[in-house]
């Protein structure tokens, strides 16, 4: 894991656990449930970074027989297990409080405190959120930002920028809920900005679902990097013909490669074999996330017919 995603990471612990304690005091004292959901977001965004670290450290374990390809998609489990937390405790919690205060409204005491602690909980979350979005930035490659998102096989930084999002956007609902209960006499708004804190929690949660579920099924490697792959193999003079090529990220730095060769036909099983070194070197030292290869030597004629014969196979299961 790059120590980048690191800095994220703790960044956001330190920041999120400091501004949890403020926010819990300060719902306490004035008795804003806007204020109370907030200190629950914290709390739970500080857990959250807790668990991508544990998470992290998981990933490094070495492979073993019970994980012959090791734990780097271990990452990939507890940035799910985040999205979770998110949407069951920090959208939950936030809206059943909120529901609860418009039911039974009562009056915010010394509303000025609120507006104190949620300023300096904006700047604290802004200072979390650039580090993060300056981390993100360097993965981009000049994609778009959903694209980007997208194709980001390190979750470690999207999910901490999700989430920093999310507060930088519960901060000004929260502070306009309170301002609007306080100015207008309308406690009860203060409950519709927290059940609008726990929308904005549960969307957020979907958005991290929705991503660290493509990696946990397993994705490929960007188009860019099965491109230069391919081109490798191509130029090579023993290739007659590449067959397929198949990649998968099991961690954000850990990448399998499975390729299927048809060899010239007139090679000797020696040659067929320097080849084979030849391209495992090339492959491995131009991208070093690519830390399994293997390569099938296989005509182009039998490849065929084998697919068709696992496409018949699957058909069957299938009807």
């Amino acid at each position: 894991m790059a120590s980048g995603s690191n800095k994220v990471i703790y960044a956001a612990l330190v920041g999120n656990a400091l501004i949890a304690v403020t926010k819990f005091a300060a719902a306490a004292y004035t008795g804003s449930s806007a204020m109370l959901s907030e200190g629950i977001h914290s709390l739970v965004d500080t857990g959250n970074q807790g668990l991508l670290l544990y998470g992290i450290r998981r990933s490094k374990r070495p492979a073993d027989r019970a994980h012959p390809f090791g734990y780097a998609s271990e990452i990939y489990f507890w940035a799910f297990v985040v999205a979770i937390l998110i949407f069951a405790v920090g959208a939950g919690v936030s809206m059943y409080e909120g529901v609860q205060k418009i039911i039974d409204p009562h009056e915010i005491s010394s509303p000025m405190v609120n507006y104190i602690v949620l300023v300096l909980a904006m700047v604290f979350e802004g200072v979390a959120w650039t580090i993060a979005y300056k981390e993100f930035q360097k993965s981009r490659n000049g994609r778009s930002f959903l694209s980007a998102i997208r194709q980001s096989k390190d979750p470690t930084v999207f999910t901490v920028l999700f989430e920093d999002t999310a507060a930088m956007l519960g901060l000004f609902v929260a502070l306009i809920g309170v301002t609007l209960a306080a100015y207008l006499e309308m406690p009860w708004l203060d409950g519709a900005a927290s059940i609008g804190i726990g929308l904005i929690l549960g969307m957020t949660a979907l958005l991290l679902a929705i991503e660290t579920k493509g990696l946990l099924i397993g994705e490929s490697a960007d188009p860019e990097t099965v491109q230069a792959i391919r081109q490798i193999i191509e130029k090579h003079r023993a290739v007659s013909a590449i067959n397929e090529i198949r990649t998968l990220h099991r961690g954000p730095n850990d990448i399998l490669l499975a390729v299927s060769i048809d060899f010239e036909n007139d090679l000797t099983a020696g040659a067929v074999e320097e080849a084979i070194h030849d391209l495992e070197i090339e492959i491995k030292s131009r991208f070093p996330r690519i830390l399994r290869l293997f390569i099938e030597v296989q005509s182009a004629e039998d490849h065929h017919e084998m697919e068709a014969a696992a496409l018949a196979a699957a058909e069957g299961h299938q009807s």
